[in-house]
């Protein structure tokens, strides 16, 4: 269903359309399936689950030498925007009631940007300007730059996910603002021209993807999984002897038969370290700060001035400042993301009812639907892939024994790489899945011109990051007062 034709609000806590199903499908490809399918579930009781979540409470006030200074907080919710790119699901109603387990009908996980370009212009022409519909419609209000939406708030984008939080819905409109950038500057740059079967729309449209895929790569995973783990899935190289050097991928665990899916050990476990990088409160911009995402109160209850929640129109003054959130000034350290780590802040242990009912504790929600769906211990997939698991004393936990892949994977990041970015297990499955995905994308830049390299305005020549992103477009780089 289109966005501007829904009034029921998304909640990200729900499971993504045939991930519950996962632990009883015998099929080797779908839209879900799993990396180490010979180990079996570990399976612990309600009373263990509720024990480790417990544990897992950052101390009130949050550990002062919790701060990771390595990756700046902005990088923890573009994992998120990231997430919801490779996760979109565009399907309609009747495609999910014909397909309620998603096992075969499905569309392939991609770094695409469809949930920000939706089904293009002819298809979603709400998402696009009517005066132009090579560019995207853009909201103002109150001084200020927003997401489109309709007349009664409700974002007009392509994935409905990307207005769940301030900082989120930011993001997209960066991404929207990025393109109209680039469609306006074509002219400024050779390889923005059509090739072949190209229209002016998606010669632009090639050219955002694939300076999103270059600092997907080298910008995000690249902090987040470590240097030497990306070195070892990601080789730079010459094909032949004197030949120009090219992008390969070296996967030795995420494999598949005829299209690649999405890996529960990934979805239910490893990706999910960003939960434990969120800070109990932010610095929006110069006038908003020390806000929380969002309260304990039901949010019909809560002053909306209170929280950085979502599903609304910007309120005036909050308009981002980047440069508090990634390295796009640097007389202006950004705030850092807390550690990768079993600490998870507190705000995100009491979820508000519209968002986590019955179970407001999110460290136990994502325990509990590890179980659900039958993910083997974590010191079971560290064996599998050839490593020697953390002893009972590094892993710190209630009681000794196996222990949840989810928590297992924070703990080793925490114990092995000082929570800077994730261990050699958490770093081996992300870096795979991200590059293996993007490697099976025909229209990748890993697939089509592995040799490519950015051409946009950056700080450094032949790279670009998500910093660079955001001066291009030159939105968020001032101050709001």
């Amino acid at each position: 269903m289109d966005p501007a034709e829904s009034n029921t609000p998304f909640r990200h806590s729900e499971p993504l359309r045939g991930i519950e199903r996962v632990a009883r499908s015998q099929l080797f490809e779908g839209r879900f399936g799993r990396m180490f399918r010979h180990l079996p579930p570990f399976e612990p009781d309600n009373g263990t689950i509720a024990a480790i979540a417990e544990a897992m409470a950052e101390p009130n006030g949050g550990d002062p030498h919790g701060d990771n200074d390595r990756i700046p907080a902005g990088f923890t919710f573009l994992g998120q925007f990231i997430d919801h790119d490779l996760t979109f699901d565009p399907v309609s109603s009747l495609d999910r009631q014909n397909d309620p387990d998603a096992l075969t009908n499905f569309r392939t996980p991609r770094f695409d940007l469809d949930s920000v370009y939706g089904r293009g212009p002819a298809d979603q022409p709400y998402l696009y300007d009517k005066a132009n519909r090579d560019r995207f419609l853009i909201g103002e209000h109150d001084n200020g730059l927003d997401l489109p939406r309709s007349s009664q708030g409700v974002a007009l984008i392509g994935d409905p996910r990307n207005d769940e939080n301030t900082f989120i819905s930011q993001l997209h409109l960066t991404l929207l603002l990025f393109h109209n950038k680039v469609y306006d500057r074509r002219a400024d740059f050779a390889q923005a021209a059509p090739q072949a079967g190209e229209t002016a729309f998606t010669a632009v449209q090639r050219v955002v993807r694939w300076h999103y895929q270059w600092l997907v790569v080298h910008d995000f995973l690249r902090r987040i999984v470590g240097e030497q783990t990306l070195g070892d899935v990601l080789v730079r190289e010459p094909l032949t002897a004197g030949g120009p050097a090219v992008e390969k991928t070296r996967l030795a665990f995420f494999t598949w038969r005829n299209q690649p899916f999405m890996p529960v050990e990934f979805s239910v476990a490893a990706y999910r370290f960003a939960h434990s990088m969120i800070r109990g409160r932010y610095t929006l911009n110069s006038t908003v700060a020390n806000r929380p995402i969002f309260t304990s109160t039901p949010i019909a209850e809560t002053d909306p001035l209170s929280h950085l929640g979502g599903l609304r129109p910007l309120p005036p003054g909050w308009q981002v400042e980047w440069r508090r959130f990634f390295e796009v000034d640097p007389a202006n350290p950004p705030q850092p993301s807390r550690k990768i780590d079993t600490e998870i802040a507190g705000p995100l242990l009491a979820l508000p009812p519209e968002v986590a009912p019955q179970m407001p504790s999110l460290a136990q929600r994502n325990l509990t639907r590890g179980v659900r769906l039958g993910l083997p211990s974590g010191q079971a997939v560290a064996r599998a892939l050839g490593q020697t698991p953390l002893t009972d004393d590094q892993l710190g936990l209630p009681k000794p024994g196996p222990a949840p892949l989810w928590y297992y994977l924070l703990r080793e990041a925490d114990q092995l790489a000082g929570g800077k970015h994730l261990g050699p297990a958490g770093g081996r499955i992300v870096a795979e899945v991200f590059l293996g995905q993007l490697a099976a994308d025909p229209s990748s830049y890993l697939r089509v011109d592995p040799g490519w390299t950015p051409f946009l305005p950056s700080a450094t020549a032949g790279d670009f990051t998500m910093a660079d992103l955001i001066k291009f477009t030159g939105f968020g780089l001032t101050a709001v007062v």
